[in-house]
């Protein structure tokens, strides 16, 4: 995929300011970096949205500010709006190509394990994302671990067996951790363990109270009651 490119431009509203530039559809953002003084920057949240879902924040981005020089970046801090899940503000870190940089990068797993759908077993991954060390231009999207060696319940997927691309460096100290395995499914008396376990864990307080029902009959005692204190 060829690089990503998005235009900013400098910015001067901050705070409440800031909102009113989500509202018509811009996002607030900084720069800065190796020899980059920071810099506050408004784009396009459309823009930006589709740079992010389509480069994560491991793929060299091109950003252009105004009629500056392009300059190479990662999405180095991405906010998040909790609800509605739209992006509120974006760090971009300037990188130097030549120079080696450390960044996370996710565990995509493909293939399927045997141990799964027809064992009926569970897929336990213990890794989602691990540390990597490379220039920014080798710098994978992601690292494939293929689950289709999980064929039965003793096999096991660790550091050591990941493929990285060359010019890419784990790390990661123990080669031993273990990053997926399937576990058997559970049977039907650890299943009622389980349900009980999590039913005494119920506090009295948090138990359902039963309804109080009123009928006309005990409607007229309370009312009576009520006579007999007046």
């Amino acid at each position: 995929m060829d690089k990503i490119t998005l235009e900013a431009h400098k910015r001067t509203a901050h705070g409440k300011k800031a909102a009113r530039l989500r509202a018509e559809g811009k996002l607030p953002a900084v720069v800065y970096g190796h020899g980059v003084e920071a810099e506050s920057l408004v784009l396009s949240a459309k823009e930006a949205e589709h740079a992010y879902r389509h480069a994560g924040g491991n793929k060299i981005i091109a950003l252009k500010v105004g009629e500056g020089r392009t300059k190479n970046v990662l999405m180095h801090d991405v906010q998040r709006e909790p609800l509605k899940g739209g992006l509120t503000h974006i760090d971009f870190y300037v990188v130097r190509m030549n120079e080696v940089l450390k960044a996370e990068v996710p565990l995509h797993f493909v293939g399927e394990s045997t141990a799964v759908y027809q064992d009926e077993g569970i897929l336990v991954k213990n890794l989602e994302m691990v540390e990597v060390e490379s220039l920014p231009g080798d710098l994978p999207a992601a690292i494939e671990v293929d689950i289709s060696v999980l064929d039965d319940f003793e096999k096991t997927i660790t550091v050591a067996d990941l493929t990285v691309p060359q010019g890419v460096k784990l790390l990661i100290e123990d080669e031993a951790t273990l990053v997926a395995r399937v576990e058997p499914p559970r049977s039907d008396a650890e299943l009622a363990e389980l349900d009980e376990a999590v039913g005494e864990a119920v506090p009295e307080s948090a138990q359902e109270e039963q309804p109080i029902v009123v009928s006309e009959e005990n409607e007229g005692d309370k009312d009576k009651g009520r006579d007999k204190k007046n």
